[in-house]
């Protein structure tokens, strides 16, 4: 299976990308796994709507380009449906199926993920009602994945 995760802005903090890089390793055994940073928007304090939908509207053409349009689409969204990692698991083959062995995972910056990426989505996925920043969602989505292979193959993993 080819597995892609599009995140919103570069990993600037040395800890993230090694965390990251740990658990590409180890979904190497269970797929081909690939990190596709897309250029983040400059974000100023105070923001109109306006230019908040401008700024997502840029982000979300750059990560519509990269996913492209032959893989299952899985948005990270707060508005997503919710599940434990074994229902994760289960999800994972299901889409795995759908996609024809190519899925795509989006997290978006700072603002989320712009409309047309979530009408894109043939999934939209909640990790939590928590906010991350998407430095941490994309360490957290790359355990779950690797956990939900675990659980897959009834390998040991931690609780």
């Amino acid at each position: 299976m080819n597995l892609t995760v599009i995140g919103v802005g570069a990993l600037k903090e040395r800890y993230w990308r090694d965390a990251c890089a740990e658990y590409l390793k180890r979904l190497t055994a269970y797929c081909r796994p690939e990190v596709i940073e897309v250029k983040d928007e400059r974000t100023p304090e105070k923001l109109s709507e306006t230019e908040r939908n401008l700024i997502l509207r840029k982000e979300g053409a750059r990560i519509l380009e990269k996913a492209g349009d032959r893989t299952f689409l899985i948005a990270a969204d707060l508005r997503g449906s919710r599940c434990s990692s074994e229902q994760f698991a289960e999800a994972l083959s299901e889409w795995e199926i759908r996609g024809r062995g190519n899925l795509t995972f989006v997290i978006g910056g700072s603002l989320g993920l712009s409309e047309e990426v979530l009408r894109r989505a043939d999934v939209r996925v909640s990790f939590s009602d928590l906010t991350f920043p998407h430095q941490l969602m994309r360490v957290i989505l790359l355990e779950q994945i690797y956990r939900a292979f675990r659980i897959r193959t009834g390998a040991p993993y931690h609780k």
